[in-house]
């Protein structure tokens, strides 16, 4: 494989990590040697504080490494994100194993030790959210942005669906009671960090990270390694001159945060971009999908199957958002997004709360949980167009190189805390209020979308000068409301807007080698 080929392959399988490790802990909740080793019931508020405990971790894991990154190298930051979450993932396997007796006697010991391997895995987990965009962005994209992260999304839909895949597989073979059913599937996720491990190696470091440490002649070799001599050259004498002029342009993360300063406006929109993904319950439907369909009337056992297939209907459906992203634009597929979101919601609650009142005879799921089934079908591919990878893009076309990483950091930081909120209240929520639920899904991705739509600027086909211009005059016009800001330009997409400066592409020839085999 060439160096690009190795980029690629590295940060997909990266981003599929993150997505196996979402959809891990989707049937271990309802294991009942799981359960019953952590001694807590099914509808324990337990369960969700388990699940929810990793995404503190993440929050935290992704200011620490991406300090690291910053510090000492994205490689050895990658790393050091992978080894923690493989220990996590470890403390996590052996919770009570070998010594059943004594676990079952002290339950509060085996949730202590399964919830700091959550925590520990988050930590790891949360590195790589935050450190991966940063190095492939730095290292492997071609001059259609979206495309290529919508790209590395869909591989987090693949770990999603490798990791359901897994869970349901040794569910049938071992059962519900078994304990492998449920460590299984936790230690096959040790595959991925195994396989990182060992090709990092062979990976370049960031020429722009060597560069901006005074390294000019690592950076140069790095260059030459990826390009050959001659490309190679002349990418660094490029580099260069891009380094003097940002030269001493260094942000903290309390500038970032400071009302009044030049990148708090931006920082408030990232922030929020993250808290209205949360809002739209697919950090919830992800974990608790079952649930969801059991809740519409299916048994156990076809309510697993049908979840696995709307999960390989997500994976292939996300096929749309690389092909859309860069050519309407980020607005109109968050907007449309929100908006089928939050009629499937709504006809989520009335078809839940038709079929669990069906007082029809006969077998099988009525009419109710079939129209039910279908629209969180829709729902989930909405989701993955619209609001998957568009809301992680954003934030890269926002920041310069010297605030990136901070800003990748932030962005996880509130990722984290938003879905440890949801998936901590989803099981409280789900045992509660049953179908009523969705209409609060329904409600809240309305919220998101009116936000999105007063405030969120189109930053697709605009550089990251361009894209400076809005805050610019933002400020001029005293509002942050999109439509009054220079006549509402920033609401369109920029067709044939430039790429140049930091955001042209190192590689941008990668997915042409790649798709020409």
């Amino acid at each position: 494989m060439t160096k690009t080929q190795e980029v690629v392959l590295f940060s997909s399988t990266a981003i599929a990590l993150y997505g196996y490790d979402q959809g891990m802990m989707s049937l271990i909740n309802t294991n009942e040697d799981y359960l019953h080793t952590m001694g807590i019931g099914a509808q324990d508020p337990l369960v969700g504080i388990l699940v929810a405990v990793y995404y503190l971790g993440c929050s935290l894991g992704a200011v620490l490494f991406s300090r690291l990154s910053d510090q000492h190298g994205r490689k050895l930051a990658i790393f050091s994100c992978l080894a923690a979450a493989s220990l996590g993932n470890l403390l996590m396997f052996v919770t009570g194993l070998g010594s059943a007796h004594a676990w079952q006697r002290t339950p509060r010991a085996a949730l202590a030790v399964f919830g700091l391997g959550r925590v520990v895995m988050g930590l790891g987990v949360g590195g790589i959210d935050a450190v991966i965009p940063v190095y492939s962005s730095e290292l492997s994209s071609d001059g259609t942005r979206g495309k290529a992260l919508a790209q590395e999304f869909q591989m987090n839909i693949f770990g999603l669906n490798l990791a359901f895949g897994v869970n349901l597989l040794v569910t049938n073979l071992l059962g519900k009671a078994s304990p492998w059913a449920w460590r299984i599937p936790i230690i096959v996720m040790q595959a991925f960090p195994v396989f990182l491990f060992a090709v990092i190696g062979r990976l370049p470091e960031s020429p722009r990270w060597f560069i901006y440490h005074g390294r000019k002649d690592r950076a140069t070799d790095a260059l030459t390694d990826i390009w050959g001599r001659h490309d190679g050259q002349a990418k660094a004498e490029e580099l260069f001159a891009q380094h003097a002029k940002e030269k001493g342009a260094t942000v903290g993360y309390l500038e970032m945060i400071t009302p009044g300063s030049s990148t708090f406006h931006p920082t408030v929109i990232t922030v929020m971009g993250q808290v209205n993904q949360a809002l739209t319950g697919y950090g919830a439907v992800s974990v608790y999908g079952p649930q969801i369909f059991e809740l519409l009337g299916f048994t156990v056992q076809n309510a697993e199957y049908i979840t696995q297939a709307n999960y390989i209907s997500y994976f292939f459906l996300m096929t749309l958002a690389w092909l859309l992203i860069d050519a309407v634009g980020r607005r109109k597929l968050l907007l449309a997004g929100s908006s089928v979101l939050t009629c499937c919601f709504l006809l989520l609650a009335l078809f839940g709360g038709l079929a669990m009142h069906d007082l029809s005879p006969g077998p099988g799921p009525g009419i109710a949980a079939i129209l039910g089934t279908i629209s969180l079908f829709i729902a989930t591919g909405a989701f993955g167009i619209g609001w998957l990878a568009t809301i992680w893009l954003i934030p890269t076309e926002l920041y310069a190189t010297t605030a990136r990483a901070q800003a990748a950091a932030i962005s996880v930081v509130v990722w984290g805390l938003a879905n440890f909120a949801v998936t901590l209240l989803s099981p409280l929520l789900f045992n509660n209020l049953t179908y009523w639920i969705f209409l609060v899904f329904a409600a809240t991705n309305a919220v998101a979308g009116l936000w999105t739509y007063v405030y969120l600027p189109e930053s697709g086909g605009r550089s990251f000068e361009d894209n400076q211009k809005f805050f610019e005059e933002a400020k001029e016009h005293g509002t942050w409301r999109v439509s009054r800001v220079a006549g509402g330009v920033y609401k369109r997409l920029a067709y044939g807007g430039t790429l140049e400066g930091e955001n042209e592409p190192l590689l941008q020839r990668v997915q042409d080698q790649i798709h020409s085999g």
